[in-house]
């Protein structure tokens, strides 16, 4: 397959931030731009799979010693949250992946995108198109100040929480099976934030979050309502993932979500499997679109945060997803949307 057929994914997560935040190599953009084995996004294979761009996450990692049991190796339907991180670890966790974030752009890896016009110049250019994201919001303060500096160095979205509590919100533990009705609603500081992001322009994803604070967001929010990665209860019963009411009321909002590869938000038993095969994906996909619509799916892959199956393998392999969707049928325009067109009309509706 030649570069020209490669159909362009933009995709909705990744923790490229944090995989190379954690590597210690103090020379981050030669690991990213040359390519070294172990993990799942670098330059040689973002080009080899079709890879355009997508939200590049700053996930600020559990502390050291509960960072083992931060994600269950097998089903639960008991599982705690995890514990909360301190604003000062976050904080410099956080400033730490921006950093690496910039880096990366000064070596001209990427392009950091503040509007859907600077993603689609990026994507003209063949430079992978980077949304600056953050996933669970500790390094902000409840007043806010933070999120002032962050949106000012580029920050355009943002998750409330990952699956643990903060002074915002609370998120899902990682229990199969379960609902995502885990906990309480966002705290007053949370509704404040939502406010805000809606002033700033910045989008609100939902992944991660419990059920009350979803219908918390969905009250107060202005903007379409987005799971940049999250997939559909009904066929995998995790917490993790969304319920028939969720997804109305994301198609109500005119709002979208990317289909999360993570295995364990895949499959039917909830295991961490990489023998996962390329049908159940495409079964979370029909399921979507029957749900919300062609203009509503999108991807989000959660490569370097999560056991993606193994047909797929990293970011090089995405052509192999493309082609599972054309063989059952799919046409040229709908994929198309699911690939990237849908991403890039939401971030015109969101981020401007």
């Amino acid at each position: 397959m030649t570069d020209s057929d490669l159909v362009p994914v933009f995709d909705g997560h990744n923790d490229t931030l944090l995989r190379l935040y954690q590597s210690k190599d103090s020379e981050v953009e030669k690991l990213f731009i040359d390519g070294k084995s172990g993990g799942h996004i670098d330059l040689p294979r973002a080009k080899a799979g079709g890879f355009a761009g997508g939200m590049f996450a700053i996930f600020p990692p559990p502390v050291e010693k509960a960072r083992r049991s931060a994600v269950p190796s097998a089903p639960s339907d008991s599982e705690p949250l995890p514990p909360e991180v301190p604003r000062a670890d976050a904080l410099n966790s956080t400033i730490a992946m921006a950093s690496i974030l910039f880096r990366l752009e000064r070596a001209g890896a990427l392009a950091i995108c503040r509007s859907a016009g600077d993603v689609r110049n990026a994507m003209a250019q063949r430079t992978i198109a980077a949304v600056f994201h953050i996933e669970g919001v500790e390094a902000i303060d409840p007043e806010l100040t933070m999120l002032d500096v962050l949106h000012a160095a580029g920050l355009r979205s943002l998750g409330i929480v990952w699956s643990r509590p903060n002074e915002f919100g609370n998120g899902v533990p990682f229990r199969f099976p379960s609902s995502p009705d885990t906990g309480p609603g966002l705290t007053d500081a949370g509704k404040a934030l939502v406010k805000a992001c809606n002033e700033l322009k910045i989008m609100i994803d939902l992944s991660h979050l419990n059920e009350k604070g979803f219908r918390d967001v969905a009250a107060l929010s202005d903007a379409p309502l987005v799971a940049t990665h999250s997939n559909v209860h009904a066929i995998c019963g995790h917490s993790r993932n969304l319920t028939d009411w969720q997804l109305g009321a994301i198609r109500e909002s005119g709002g979208m979500v990317g289909l999360n590869f993570a295995t364990g938000f895949l499959r039917e038993d909830g295991r961490m499997n990489a023998d996962t095969s390329l049908d159940i994906m495409v079964r979370h996909i029909d399921s979507l679109l029957q749900a919300l619509g062609e203009n509503g799916v999108g991807l989000g892959s959660d490569f370097d945060g999560a056991m993606i199956p193994a047909v797929i393998g990293d970011v090089a392999g995405l052509p192999k997803l493309i082609d599972a969707l054309a063989a059952r049928g799919f046409g040229r325009a709908l994929i198309e949307k699911i690939a990237y067109r849908n991403w890039l009309s939401m971030l015109e509706r969101t981020i401007g």
